[in-house]
């Protein structure tokens, strides 16, 4: 879809792209505090996800919050079914509330129209990242901590291990899955829903802030696969070193 909206770099905008990115530093400084420096790639993982969790939780949680809260009432018989929560008399979503929240999924909803209302299938999966997906990912961090900590006893460590390589591709490809039916459907029709020609829009809301739950997933799974493979090469060399015994 063109882009009808044009991008202004005002006051109100610059917050809301501050506060979408703030979480980032902040992760950062977790994994950093947390996460010894001798454990790279396991700074990398609590660096992502626990900017996956705080995005999750606060940034997306709030869009759930619009969705329910926020509404404008209109007469009813106006609007065709199937109506929100039941409701014939009001529309629901972020483009009809007023908080620092509703304005930042309005900001948003500039290029991807379905966030600034009540789009029953962003809303389900949206339940599901943030009551499911947010709190993985903090579990996740917890796991991750455990098994780079150097209080932590060894066999702990490896049940951590154990459980991290369990949780951490699972939560990946339900990213991976999540972004798919949030943007196949628009794929499908020929992005109707999109603003795709304005480059602001397209490349940088669209396009960078969700590519990053493409690309680190997939590089999450490549790192679970090796990490199972190792496992099953060193049983398997047990194994055989029991049975030449």
């Amino acid at each position: 879809m063109s882009s009808t909206v044009p991008f202004s770099l005002d006051l109100s905008t610059g917050l809301c792209i501050s506060f979408a990115l703030s979480f980032m530093p902040i992760a950062y400084v977790l994994s950093s505090s947390l996460i010894p420096s001798s454990h790279t790639r396991n700074r990398v993982l609590f660096f992502w996800h626990a900017y996956d969790a705080l995005t999750h939780l606060f940034i997306e949680g709030s869009f759930l919050y619009e969705c329910f809260n926020s509404y404008a009432s209109i007469p009813t018989g106006l609007k065709s079914g199937p109506h929100f929560l039941g409701y014939q008399d009001r529309v629901y979503g972020a483009a009809y509330g007023k908080g620092p929240s509703a304005r930042l999924w309005q900001e948003y909803g500039k290029a991807d129209h379905r966030w600034a209302v009540s789009d029953p299938n962003v809303i389900s999966l949206e339940i599901l990242t943030v009551f499911l997906g947010g709190p993985t990912a903090l579990y996740i961090c917890y796991l991750l901590w455990k098994s780079s900590s150097s209080r932590v006893s060894e066999s702990a460590k490896g049940a951590a291990k154990g459980k991290l390589w369990l949780v951490a591709p699972a939560l990946a490809t339900a990213e991976l899955y999540g972004g798919f039916m949030t943007f196949a459907p628009e794929w499908l029709t020929a992005s109707s829903q999109l603003e795709t020609g304005n480059p602001v829009y397209l490349w940088f809301y669209l396009f960078f802030f969700n590519t990053l739950w493409v690309f680190i997933p997939i590089w999450v799974l490549w790192e679970s696969s090796k990490e199972l493979r190792a496992a099953f090469v060193t049983a398997e060399k047990a194994t055989l070193s029991q049975k030449s015994k």
